[in-house]
């Protein structure tokens, strides 16, 4: 493991950046460009080269050549992301930490309204906006962006306040983090993929100092081909491992922690059901051995007095405990065809607000034009 060349001694930065790189040579300029062109400058950004098998290593290397904030670490081999985000917070010097990944971008301005938030509100975990980047180009909205509005400018809230932030993404990219409240908790990801569901369920039970920003500062580049999380295999069956410990956490404690144990059973079915409804993710031959994982930790984890969720969400969550996997498949179809109507819908209903507002603008210019000159 070796540093690229890079300044060292420089001050304290506000934010510390680390971003684990594999195979990413075609989004790799477009994610550091989007972070070195904001308008806010206090930061540094530690990208891990995680023995990338393509050309993302010199892409980094000619980025840190050019630009001071840049530090550039090269793994020996390939351990996966949370091992890469693992060194990289070894080395982050900030005061705040936020995961990038590689393949995605930031928004204009978004480190500005990052910083700016902090400053108010000094959490200990800052939950940020973001959007889906399609294929297309087009970004879909966050459906759960209603839990990041605030009561009052800089609030900030404990779980037990607001448990319904837990339906929130958990993505290590959606979380600023106070680096002296991360490394104090011991916390580090874990090998293989979902490797952000324990960090981020630990760090909100923990938070004494929890801030939202409703602003999209992130797109998440989705289906992108070849990223782990996208290509079929068995290897996410260890989500099933990864919410077992969630859930071995909230026993440990259970006059603390005990309160949550329904918004975390929740948040684990939901996140089951939506790896088996992804079309790149669970392997044609081990779909129904999948949903009987799901079916099993349905009935072992089930809180006292659970009531379903309405409408076909309800639906759904019954075929699981039933472990009725031929009637789930079946509605599947209908569950996807209402995402797909719900997004467009929004979608239109942006660009219907977008033709109102480009109509009223020219009405405006338009009657501007039709009186004289003072």
């Amino acid at each position: 493991m070796a540093d690229a060349p890079g300044a060292a001694g420089r001050a304290v930065p506000r934010i510390s950046i680390v971003i684990p790189v594999y195979g990413v040579q075609r989004e790799l300029g477009e994610c550091l460009d989007s972070i070195l062109g904001q308008s806010f400058t206090d930061f540094e950004v530690i990208a891990v080269d995680d023995c990338s098998p393509d050309r993302s290593g010199e892409i980094l290397d000619e980025y840190a050549r050019h630009d001071h904030r840049v530090r550039v670490i090269h793994l020996d081999r390939t351990a996966g992301p949370g091992n890469a985000r693992n060194t990289g917070m070894g080395r982050a010097a900030g005061d705040y930490l936020w995961f990038v990944d590689a393949d995605d971008v930031l928004t204009e301005s978004a480190l500005a309204a990052i910083a700016a938030q902090l400053s108010r509100a000094e959490p200990d975990v800052l939950l940020i906006g973001f959007a889906r980047l399609q294929p297309s180009g087009a970004a879909l909205p966050n459906a759960w962006r209603h839990l990041l509005r605030e009561q009052r400018e800089g609030q900030v809230f404990t779980l037990a306040e607001r448990p319904d932030v837990v339906r929130l993404t958990m993505t290590a990219w959606s979380k600023v983090i106070k680096c002296g409240f991360l490394t104090g908790l011991g916390l580090r990801f874990e090998p293989g993929i979902h490797e952000d569901v324990g960090v981020t369920c630990a760090l909100l039970l923990h938070a004494r100092r929890i801030a939202t920003l409703d602003a999209v500062c992130y797109l998440y580049r989705e289906y992108r081909g070849g990223t782990l999380t996208n290509t079929p295999s068995r290897d996410n069956f260890v989500i099933f491992d990864r919410y077992e410990k969630v859930f071995t956490l909230l026993g440990s404690r259970p006059d603390e922690f005990g309160k949550f144990h329904r918004v975390f059973f929740d948040r684990a079915i939901w996140h089951y059901t939506a790896v088996f409804g992804a079309p790149g993710a669970v392997p044609r031959a081990d779909r129904r051995e999948f949903f009987r994982r799901m079916s099993q930790h349905f009935t072992r984890y089930r809180p006292a007095s659970y009531t379903y969720p309405p409408g076909l969400h309800g639906v759904k969550y019954r075929l699981v405990e039933r472990d009725a996997y031929h009637g789930y498949v079946t509605i599947q179809p209908m569950n996807q065809a209402r995402i797909w109507l719900r997004n467009m819908t929004r979608r239109s209903s942006r660009e219907a607000r977008r033709a109102v507002r480009a109509s009223f603008s020219a009405t405006q210019e338009a009657q501007d034009a039709r009186i004289p000159n003072a």
